[in-house]
């Protein structure tokens, strides 16, 4: 199990009147390999969450445990855990800062102790996996683009190696086509690499198509844990809290309702038109 968080709470400002509960006894397992999509909406707890997950906040009350340590105890190392459990920040520019990209995804893995040589090695696989071209590599990281900006970033990332792979909204402000390139990278390397992936992030319909299991956050406690076909059956639920289904679902209800008996627990287009065509059959 890589990680689990344990009766976890969290309170900004705590024992002043602006006291914020951000997190309220959260319980969750992250176990290896899993493709994980934390959702909720603007202040549902999910960014403090995974700040938690990478120790870059200490719990208000509740313990972690990383690999079976405790975060907080005697010893534990908490470099070596923040080299383990990789956050790509929403914002590529806050995780930016040397004159050329190269440089840049260096800076982690040479701050390991690494070879200078074993520090390039690794810095040039994680931008080839990102799938960032060769001719950038040497241009300043704030002269690409919004999509290269965040495959720079999430390079920088897994040239560390991580273990468990955080991505706070990656695609947030990219086209499409830019939004697709950037989870299917990320998909490839889950399946290459067998790394841990929590994708958060406000699109149903990416949530839907990669991800195994749904946190769904809501005021700072967990609202639904579960497999995203079992969580987006309670999209009525969602609703009141402010979220939805992927706008599939929505359809597949009304073709059903409407045309002819469909299964209404598909998530995906794919899935959407296989069902479609076999429902037509019958």
């Amino acid at each position: 199990m890589a990680i689990i968080v344990d009766h976890v709470s969290y309170i900004y400002e705590k024992d002043t009147t602006m006291a914020v509960h951000a997190l309220e006894d959260v319980n969750i397992q992250i176990p290896d390999g899993q493709f994980i999509g934390l959702i909720g909406h603007t202040g549902s707890g999910k960014s403090t969450l995974v700040q938690h997950l990478n120790g870059l906040i200490k719990p208000s009350q509740g313990t972690l445990y990383y690999n079976g340590e405790d975060y907080y105890s005697q010893g534990f190392d908490m470099k070596k855990l923040r080299s383990k459990v990789g956050l790509v920040f929403q914002y590529p520019e806050h995780q930016l800062f040397e004159a050329d990209v190269f440089s840049d995804v260096c800076f982690g893995p040479k701050n390991l102790g690494l070879s200078k040589s074993e520090v390039e090695l690794r810095a040039y696989a994680a931008l080839k996996q990102v799938g960032l071209e060769d001719e950038n590599f040497y241009q300043s990281p704030f002269d690409l683009s919004g999509g290269q900006k965040r495959r720079v970033a999430i390079a920088g990332v897994l040239a560390m190696k991580p273990d468990v792979l955080i991505l706070d909204e990656p695609t947030a402000g990219l086209d499409p086509k830019g939004r697709d390139e950037i989870l299917d990278q990320i998909a490839r390397l889950r399946e290459e690499t067998g790394v841990t992936v929590i994708l958060v992030s406000h699109s149903m319909e990416d949530v839907a198509k990669y991800v195994d299991r749904i946190i769904v956050m809501n005021k700072g406690c967990v609202l639904f844990d579960d497999a995203p076909k079992q969580v987006f059956r309670s999209y009525q639920k969602l609703e009141e809290v402010g979220l939805a289904a992927p706008q599939v679902t929505y359809i597949m209800h009304e073709i059903n309702d409407k045309v002819f008996p469909v299964n209404m627990d598909v998530t995906t287009l794919e899935e959407a038109k296989n069902e479609i065509l076999q429902a037509m059959k019958r």
